[in-house]
């Protein structure tokens, strides 16, 4: 049995960091599906920016897009649009069979708008209404301004993935601006199962601090983070409020471990 198998069965979701368009037209990506056991994907717009410049595979479209009045980030999103579109059509099967616990992508809003709440919450209602896929995250990152976004996302019903969060204390808040989302909708009510995770980032920490701890400290920093993270999550879990709207319907928000691949290459590929 394949490791991937292995950790699929032990309850664990793997999902893929990355898209190309390539990807999709050689069927990589359902082979990753059927073979690997992936059972999610997330983007960004570094990975887009990445396989727009390395493939020729947009091209066409990008002509195409832009002699019709198109450009700038309006195309980007155009482009990531129709990729998502076709990833979140293969693992759509995932999606039912999970009950919308796995199988979804993700969509990142303009970084530029990662101050500005009122931009990013109309951002992330345009997307998702544009996508129309009931298996599309929309990410917006765990700022001081991104929260109160979040919060009236998830109340509007648009799942959402909460991106770039680096300590215990950032992914607390973005959990209680997804509960509250979700208390609203039991107020009002509303259906309460809106998906979300909280992606929490890894191995920046070791990254950060290679050249400033001893040797036996380095690569340690990161999973210590991601311990204290992850009791955070099991209290919220186990404490009344969470389970008062759990009996009335809504799923956990899951934590979902981003950059873990190490940074450091003297570190094992497992640690």
């Amino acid at each position: 049995m394949k490791a991937t198998q292995l950790l699929h069965n032990l309850g664990q979701s793997i999902w893929l960091d990355n898209i190309t368009r390539d990807l999709l037209d050689r069927g990589t990506l359902e082979r990753y599906i059927s073979d690997l056991s992936v059972t999610g994907l997330t983007s960004n717009p570094t990975i887009f920016d990445h396989a727009i410049k390395n493939s020729s595979a947009y091209d066409s479209d990008i002509r195409f897009k832009f002699a019709h009045g198109i450009s700038a980030e309006a195309l980007f999103f155009e482009l990531a649009l129709a990729d998502l579109t076709r990833a979140a059509a293969l693992f759509r099967h995932i999606h039912d069979q999970t009950n919308g616990v796995d199988g979804w992508v993700s969509l990142e809003v303009s970084p530029l708008l990662a101050h500005d709440t009122a931009s990013t919450l109309a951002a992330a209602q345009d997307l998702f209404a544009r996508a129309a896929l009931p298996n599309l995250f929309i990410k917006i990152p765990g700022t001081r301004e991104g929260l109160p976004a979040i919060e009236e996302a998830i109340f509007a019903g648009i799942p959402i993935n909460v991106t770039l969060l680096f300590s215990r204390e950032q992914y607390v808040a973005a959990a209680e601006a997804f509960l509250r989302g979700i208390e609203r909708r039991i107020d009002a009510g509303l259906n309460p199962n809106v998906g979300s995770v909280a992606s929490v980032f890894i191995s920046r920490w070791d990254t950060a601090v290679a050249n400033k701890v001893p040797e036996n400290l380095r690569d340690q920093l990161g999973i210590a983070i991601a311990e204290r993270t992850y009791k955070a999550y099991r209290d919220l879990l186990n404490s009344p409020r969470w389970q008062r709207v759990y009996n009335l319907g809504a799923q956990p928000q899951r934590l979902l471990w981003a950059s873990t691949g190490t940074k450091d290459p003297k570190a094992s590929d497992t640690l």
